[in-house]
């Protein structure tokens, strides 16, 4: 019963996306490869979907990617309002993060040598960059774009190669961020909070452009950046946090985590920023209970921007709010084939990724399915 209804919903969502493709075949071919992303398949690749779906070559899922007559963008708007509409929360919180595939060779769009966080270290690779949207219903991927080195955007020959286009150009990741944003803005998507690591953090032309939009927002920075007190004193983040007296800490969780309740001792001290009626400015941290190998609390280390009124506990939650890109990640890895690709061009890439993030979601949304009465797990389909 709940596997029809599941079923039935993935039905539904491929049907909310039909007006996207030009053609019926593509369509069709559409819902086969999702079915395919999150079927038990070891690997999900143009040969496995293909097999799957009873084609005998790769071909019609590799032409999907590559060249069919489909909207990818419009697909992107889709999985967003979808997501809004079965997580959406005024309380919900938008976060920005990166994620690394590794590739071999020197042909797919935009891979070079370059640090990678899901492997630790430089390795040859892609990276994209994600927003996802969580909230108390669950969470997902909403927007993605593919990051291009200046190697590469100074190489127009080479974007050629890949299927650059020719307006293309070097953008930053915060850069690329702040375009996510902007669509997410213009759609009305609810939220409350923005939060991002510390490569987003220290771009302070970001945190200007949030600023300017009233975007309220948890950004993780360095403990060596610098900032102004009220009292009109400048010092490093940590110098200044060393300075607050002990009662100004306070032991909360930030949610639950693989062993237990994420909690630390979290602590506060207001410092200037550009001046507007009702909203404030905080260095914020968060300091370990435990020590580490070299017999220390480690301290982690945020800027703020937020309702006056806005409580220690709301930032700290927004901060911890963003190990839930962790988990996207994971998922769609593990569940949804968002790693799982063999394509080289720039569409291709955007193709699969969103494909996959459409997938992602229907798993999220059929959770929130699942929590109204019956707990059968999405079925392998």
């Amino acid at each position: 019963m709940m596997l029809d209804r599941l079923v039935v919903e993935l039905d539904s969502l491929m049907a909310r996306i039909g007006d996207r493709f030009c053609r019926s075949e593509p369509r069709a071919r559409a819902r086969e490869y999702v079915a395919g992303l999150v079927a038990g398949l070891e690997r999900k690749n143009g040969w496995t979907l293909a097999e799957r779906a009873g084609e005998v070559c790769p071909n019609g899922m590799q032409r999907l990617l590559r060249k069919a007559d489909w909207d990818i963008g419009g697909v992107r708007d889709e999985v967003r309002a979808y997501v809004v509409e079965h997580l959406g929360d005024r309380e919900g919180v938008l976060i920005a993060d990166e994620t690394g595939f590794l590739k071999k060779g020197v042909k797919s769009a935009g891979v070079q040598r370059q640090y990678s966080g899901t492997a630790g270290r430089t390795e040859n690779c892609q990276i994209g960059v994600f927003l996802a949207y969580a909230s108390p219903r669950g969470h997902a991927l909403i927007d993605r774009e593919l990051y291009l080195p200046e190697s590469w955007t100074t190489d127009r020959d080479r974007c050629r190669a890949a299927d650059i286009p020719d307006e293309v150009e070097f953008a930053t990741k915060p850069r690329q961020v702040i375009a996510m944003l902007e669509r997410t803005l213009a759609a009305n998507v609810p939220f409350a909070w923005f939060t991002a690591d510390e490569a987003y953090g220290q771009a302070g032309y970001l945190r200007e452009w949030l600023e300017d939009h009233d975007v309220f927002h948890v950004m993780a920075t360095r403990r060596d950046d610098r900032f102004a007190t009220r009292a009109e004193r400048t010092g490093r983040a940590d110098a200044l946090i060393a300075g607050l007296p002990v009662r100004a800490w306070q032991r909360l969780s930030v949610g639950a985590g693989s062993h237990g309740p994420r909690e630390y001792d979290w602590a506060r001290k207001p410092i200037d920023g550009r001046w507007a009626a009702g909203r404030g400015h905080w260095l914020l941290a968060r300091r370990a209970l435990t020590p580490n190998s070299k017999g220390e609390l480690e301290i982690a280390y945020y800027v703020c921007y937020g309702p006056a009124r806005a409580r220690l506990v709301d930032l700290a939650w927004t901060a911890g709010s963003r190990w839930h890109v962790e988990e996207c990640f994971q998922q769609a890895k593990n569940e949804a084939g968002l790693d799982h690709y063999q394509v080289r061009s720039w569409r291709a890439w955007y193709a699969h990724i969103t494909l996959s993030m459409l997938a992602l979601a229907w798993l999220a949304a059929s959770k929130t399915i699942a929590s109204k009465g019956e707990t059968t797990p999405a079925p392998r389909i």
